[in-house]
């Protein structure tokens, strides 16, 4: 039924539940699907004043209602669902009004911050779905998803229940075009077409219309049915309280633009009211022909003139310009590192950014090391969790001012999506094209409760979330992406399927822990040497006994060899160490050399002239 009305009309939805109810209550935020059950009539009322506003669709205040969400039953969750159904069919008796389904995703945590197993996850949804089911309603929307996961399960256990069901599923969107885990609307786009149990997708919550609109106008969805229901704009807080800027007049204005990209469903999410769809409708009718170049010019000339969306649509495209274009001619004496890997024997060296201010030492070293003839300086982020002096704006230093091209690593133990993003932004104008995706090294437990480690992305996801920005942001000059690899372990197999889930994620190179076992070297040597990726092998040099003793004992990711250990002794002189620690070096370098693509050496105490020393005893 709804797919026939889609066919020849614009469907409109209703606007934000749980923010009109807290604004109608004047409640902090709260779960209004906790109010089927205790204040019904509240409920029913809201759902009238959006059907006498015009649209022909409502969803059921059910968005939050799971056990996790709600810390609650399951035998709870189903009387909320039940009396959510209810309440919208009482107030769309006798009426046309369509009523979807509104799930919401589940956490992936409970409230214990337990990690929870996707079945269990899956059942939740399933338990979900069958209630509804078990209510008659047959149109489906899963709103404010980051990602597709799920969802296929999902929408293939509700059409094997009953076929003849209409799914939306609809997703959180940034500014910027990403959804919270980092995964670009494009992407999304191109997932959610490729489930055929999903009818419609598109795009509710996380950005106002403007923005939302400036994200998707480059999309052609003529043949689809997609469905924009942004949010009334952004939030402030006020006395505890967030507020929305009431501006219906505005938001039904750009609304209607959506049309003329081939959007089908129109609505609201967060802080939008019966008052905005009202407008929309209005605005609706009075375009029969939906030729709105003419019908909304002065809507335009009120968009042009908004200073909030000016100062950040236009200036984020203007430094996205430069960003692509000037930098150009900063870049063209380097290349990335695959490249060099594709075509010689590659040398990196790692040194360890300062905990002060003082950078002579290390720009002293960055210049010897170029003079020696390595290919690339990377710089460590705060490794050991420890602050040190960030990555990428000494790397970009040493590039600059050295002449030497640079790999910060990136870790995701300090910094949220955001951040990150910023960091990669920043990385990429100072010219910038290698980058290491860590995890990185978690905050000592003595530090916990006054350092909080942040991890909103693993190693994988933050290569992922590159991978999304090469293809949109960075596609004239992508990032080469470098990842870990970790073969001191019993299990290298293991380890080595982790390798190939990076490369899926957009890693093409891969530096090793340093490597003190002949196990590990016998095992490079039995790689495909055509393989379709690039490995450096690790070489950290010792420098004394006890420096022997800590690594293999205090560092995780590093076993040396009681051989190894043995060549070094207490009683040895600081040059003495420092020399066996050389002929170590060589000797484990001369081992892995022919089955590898390159040297990484790790810098100890920022210790050049040990470096220096090595490569030329290898004659690279």
């Amino acid at each position: 039924m709804l797919r026939d009305f889609l066919k020849s009309n614009i469907l409109i939805t209703d606007g934000a539940m749980g923010t009109y109810y807290n604004y109608i209550k004047g409640n902090g935020m709260t779960f209004s699907e906790l109010e089927n059950i205790k204040e019904p009539e509240i409920i029913e009322k809201i759902h009238n004043e959006y059907i006498e506003a015009g649209a022909k669709l409502i969803r059921t205040n059910t968005f939050s209602a799971n056990t996790i969400t709600l810390n609650t039953t399951r035998e709870e969750v189903k009387k909320i669902i039940r009396a959510g159904c209810i309440i919208a069919e009482k107030a769309s008796k006798n009426k046309e009004i369509f009523i979807g389904a509104s799930i919401g995703p589940i956490p992936e945590a409970s409230s214990e911050k337990i990690e929870l197993d996707k079945n269990y996850i899956l059942d939740e949804y399933k338990f979900i779905v069958d209630i509804f089911l078990e209510m008659k309603i047959d149109i489906f929307i899963f709103e404010t998803f980051s990602s597709t996961e799920y969802l296929k399960e999902i929408t293939e256990y509700v059409k094997s229940k009953n076929n003849k069901a209409f799914i939306l599923t609809q997703f959180a969107t940034t500014f910027d075009g990403y959804t919270r885990k980092g995964i670009s609307n494009s992407r999304i786009i191109e997932e959610a077409k490729k489930i055929n149990t999903i009818d419609a997708y598109g795009f509710n919550c996380g950005i106002g219309p403007a923005h939302l609109f400036k994200s998707l106008q480059k999309y052609d969805f003529t043949g689809d049915i997609v469905s924009v229901l942004p949010n009334a704009g952004y939030p402030e807080i006020i006395n505890e309280r967030t507020i929305f800027v009431q501006n219906p007049e505005y938001f039904s204005g750009i609304m209607l633009q959506f049309l003329n990209i081939g959007v089908r469903i129109l609505g609201g999410c967060c802080g939008t009211t019966p008052v905005h769809i009202k407008k929309l409708s209005d605005k609706l009718k009075l375009s029969n022909d939906i030729n709105l170049t003419k019908v909304h010019k002065e809507d335009d000339a009120k968009l042009q003139n908004k200073s909030d969306i000016d100062a950040e649509n236009f200036i984020s495209v203007e430094i996205n310009e430069e960003l692509n274009g000037n930098t150009k001619n900063l870049n063209s004496a380097f290349s990335n590192l695959n490249i060099k890997l594709s075509n010689k024997f590659a040398i990196a060296v790692e040194l360890d950014p300062p905990f002060d201010t003082d950078i002579s030492k290390i720009m002293n070293g960055a210049r010897l090391l170029k003079e020696a003839g390595v290919d690339i300086i990377t710089i460590a982020d705060s490794p050991m969790a420890r602050a040190r002096m960030d990555s990428c704006m000494l790397a970009a230093k040493i590039k600059r001012e050295v002449g030497i091209d640079v790999m910060p690593h990136i870790c995701c133990r300090d910094k949220n999506i955001n951040a990150l993003k910023s960091t990669l932004l920043a990385a990429h104008m100072e010219g910038i094209r290698n980058v290491l995706a860590v995890t990185g090294d978690p905050v000592s437990g003595s530090s916990k409760d006054e350092i909080k480690s942040v991890f909103n992305l693993n190693s994988m996801k933050l290569m992922e979330l590159i991978k999304e920005m090469n293809k949109e942001i960075f596609v004239n000059e992508p990032f080469e992406i470098g990842g870990a690899l970790n073969l001191n372990v019993r299990n290298k197999d293991i380890e080595m399927s982790r390798l190939y889930k990076k490369i899926e994620h957009g890693s093409s190179f891969f530096l090793t822990q340093p490597i003190f076992s002949d196990d590990t070297t016998f095992y490079l040597s039995k790689l495909d040497k055509t393989r379709n990726f690039k490995i450096l092998a690790g070489i950290m040099p010792i420098v004394s006994y006890k420096n022997a003793q800590f690594l293999n004992n205090e560092i995780p990711g590093i076993q040396i060899s009681e051989e190894y250990i043995n060549r070094f002794n207490i009683e040895m002189t600081r040059e003495e160490a420092e020399k066996e620690g050389i002929k170590l070096s060589v000797e484990i370098a001369e081992k892995v050399k022919t089955n590898v693509d390159g040297l990484y050496f790790i810098t100890p105490f920022n210790r050049v002239s040990m470096i220096i020393k090595i490569i030329k005893e290898l004659k690279l």
